[in-house]
């Protein structure tokens, strides 16, 4: 999915963003609308072989693959990870073409949910392009090497211990914040909390639409920051459920 802004003279900051695990991009829809109507070209990510299918220009059409593995240890999910790293990299070589001048491929960050954000860290590990990375909730996966990661870098989550969130933290070198959202559960960052709520089905403490408030002027004020310059915005005052963690 790909939001097309009005282009400027200097071209317009990326944002790419990625789902949960077999999740389709539109549970990422809310927050991308939103970069969007603030001045960013979005292009969300469908993951071939993790979504319910995915039909190509030519016709061919690919299903869910990711459901049949029987062993979903951490090799797997590792493997997924670097495999959305991958599809950043093409969506990026893609856009950065004479087709996308109202892209400035010098202002690009990631942010994903779930295993979407987990996969954040290894496209800024491997990709340069990708400026900055947030993490909504998702467990990581990608080791980051001992010398660390010095690009910017945000956890946003809910309440609760986080053992991989921790032990990445000191390998994050360069501009770092862990967000907590107090009443929100895993859901809560996307659509999926959204339409829970709707149908009955929400079990968040925080209303889903207030959760979406928050997720969208956590991660538009990341990037504001990162990929604008922008001055720091005080989430915290902001937002009363929004604590600083680290």
């Amino acid at each position: 999915m790909a939001s097309l802004p009005a282009p400027t003279a200097d071209g317009l900051p990326l944002v790419v963003l990625s789902p949960g695990f077999t999740k389709p991009r539109s549970t990422l829809t809310a927050l991308a609308e939103d970069l969007a109507s603030h001045g960013y070209v979005v292009a969300a990510v469908d993951h071939t072989y993790e979504n319910v299918a995915t039909t190509f220009p030519d016709g061919r059409v690919t299903t869910c693959l990711a459901r049949e593995t029987p062993a979903r240890d951490e090799a797997f999910w590792e493997k997924v990870v670097q495999g959305r790293a991958a599809d950043a990299s093409f969506v990026l070589d893609e856009l950065s073409g004479p087709k996308w001048t109202m892209i400035d491929t010098s202002r690009i960050g990631m942010a994903g949910h779930s295993i979407g954000g987990a996969s954040a860290i290894p496209a800024l590990l491997t990709d340069s392009r990708v400026l900055a990375g947030i993490d909504i909730d998702g467990t990581t996966h990608a080791p980051i090497p001992r010398d660390g990661l010095s690009r910017p870098f945000l956890f946003l989550g809910r309440p609760g211990p986080s053992v991989s969130w921790q032990r990445d933290w000191p390998l994050l070198t360069g501009w770092k914040r862990w967000l907590v959202v107090a009443g929100a559960v895993h859901p809560s960052f996307t659509d999926v909390g959204l339409l829970a709520e709707q149908f009955g089905l929400g079990k968040a403490e925080l209303p889903a639409s207030r959760a979406t408030e928050i997720t969208r002027g956590c991660v538009r004020g990341f990037f504001d920051m990162h990929l604008r310059g922008r001055p720091e915005t005080d989430l915290a005052a902001e937002f009363p459920e929004v604590n600083i963690q680290q």
